[in-house]
């Protein structure tokens, strides 16, 4: 029986997964928040984001630790590409709030999906609490972030 020092392989897996899109997600928040000139509340909002997804990404760690295997923690190829996509575009916009709002929905997106498809994939899985917890936070963050891009449309 799985419990969540015992996960079985597929599980873990997408706790890995998981942990690596985390950390892409706050290394794009901190590149968001990076490209802003003159927005001190929504660079703030995007720190949140940051220790927000950086707090996922390490309780998912502790999970993948204590079934004895080596939690990763390094974001993927994918994410390294759209940060750098982010700066571009940021740089070639002047720091342009709705540009980057529009790049780090995109973003969202992603991670939000991500999400969703592992929820189905682990149901009933031991560690399915914390995806759930951790889903709830990231939709509502999506939703967020997606409802200031609009605004500033």
């Amino acid at each position: 029986m799985e419990t969540v020092t015992n996960l079985n392989k597929d599980t873990l897996e997408a706790v890995q997964d998981l942990i690596k899109i985390n950390i892409d997600s706050s290394e794009g928040f901190k590149s968001a928040a990076d490209q802003l000139e003159n927005s001190q509340h929504l660079e703030r909002y995007f720190q949140e984001c940051v220790a927000e997804r950086r707090s996922n990404a390490n309780e998912l760690a502790r999970v993948v630790g204590s079934n004895a295997e080596t939690p990763e923690d390094t974001g993927t190829i994918r994410g390294t590409v759209h940060r750098w996509w982010l700066e571009v575009r940021g740089a070639l916009q002047s720091g342009d709030e709705h540009a980057i709002l529009a790049e780090a929905e995109r973003g969202e997106d992603a991670i939000k999906h991500r999400y969703e498809d592992l929820l189905k994939e682990t149901a009933g899985s031991a560690v399915n609490d914390v995806l759930q917890r951790q889903y709830a936070g990231v939709k509502r963050r999506h939703d967020q972030v997606r409802a200031m891009r609009d605004a500033r449309a």
